[in-house]
């Protein structure tokens, strides 16, 4: 059985694998074919909190590979809270195939996989945001003809996104620059995790604060929210943290001339990103939102079929 709580979980090989698939799939979507991998099999999706991409893009993903999803509100739920996090992936393995679980903690996430018998996904935790990972490596795969040896500039939040995109890049050779203001870079055990693909890929990943030497000659600039999801507290102070990490015109006139942009969504506009941006014609936000889909097709195929 295999879980996927994080990038760090798939070998090399088995990201290839999984976007290799990610990109027949889609192709095959393009043309109606649907898929009966999962017919007769339930994923319930298991969310603490909202979302707009990650749930229409799984429950429209199995249906695609012909398995039937299940959604489970936080109400309905209370996991932590009502039920205990092992009861619930003790009951919910008796019932259905997979658990797709979207947590408030990674170590929710965690014991989920520790007690369930069944596979369970990381639609997001605060750690890890690996699904985005898959369709952000697919996106750019796909708008660039390659991984290895491009250059992804990351400007903003050290958050759960930058994580899987740094254990990510590592293993498929991409050269990542993150900019973060001081006290919001990444977790610096996720960057020396990454050492050992790093080193057999060729990636290299810098950590640094200026969001100008980051862009500059970048193939793809990458921003996020600075407030994500139950940080609404810190906003005004992140406000003024990560003021002058905005993603506008003049950043992206530092990148190569061809380079997209990419933003997980959702956006607030004018403050991480300017309308200019996201909207003009190097952006490529909602191709990436919809590779969030045939990314997830892909692990799905990958863990029913092998």
């Amino acid at each position: 059985m295999q879980n996927f709580l994080s990038m760090a979980d798939l070998s090399r090989d088995d990201l290839w694998k999984i976007l290799d698939w990610s990109a027949v799939l889609k192709d095959e979507t393009r043309r109606g074919r649907w898929r009966t991998d999962l017919q007769g099999k339930t994923v319930a999706l298991l969310f603490q909190k909202p979302s707009l991409r990650t749930r229409v893009s799984f429950e429209q993903g199995i249906r695609q590979l012909g398995g039937h999803a299940l959604y489970l509100s936080p109400a309905e739920v209370g996991l932590g809270e009502r039920e205990s996090v092992p009861d619930v992936a003790r009951v919910l393995s008796r019932y259905v195939d997979c658990i797709v679980a979207r947590t408030n903690r990674h170590s929710d996430l965690e014991l989920l996989a520790r007690y369930a018998t069944i596979p369970v996904v990381n639609a997001l935790s605060d750690f890890s945001h690996p699904c985005q990972c898959l369709g952000d490596l697919m996106t750019v795969r796909e708008k660039k003809g390659r991984l290895d040896g491009l250059t992804m500039a990351y400007i903003g939040d050290g958050n759960n996104v930058l994580h899987s995109l740094i254990l990510g890049a590592a293993k498929v050779g991409l050269h990542l620059r993150v900019a973060c203001p001081r006290g919001y870079q990444p977790q610096p055990d996720v960057v020396e995790f990454a050492a050992a693909d790093r080193r057999a890929t060729g990636a290299t990943i810098s950590i640094g604060e200026s969001p100008r030497d980051a862009a500059r000659d970048a193939d793809i600039l990458y921003t996020d929210v600075w407030t994500s999801m139950g940080q609404e507290a810190e906003a005004r102070a992140r406000r003024e943290a990560f003021a002058g990490y905005r993603v506008d015109a003049e950043l992206l006139g530092l990148a190569r001339p061809d380079a997209i942009v990419m933003h997980d969504l959702p956006a607030h506009r004018g403050e991480e990103i300017t309308d200019e941006v996201i909207d003009g014609p190097q952006s490529v936000v909602f191709d990436q939102a919809e590779n969030r889909l045939h990314a997830q097709k892909g692990l799905l195929f990958w863990l029913f079929t092998g």
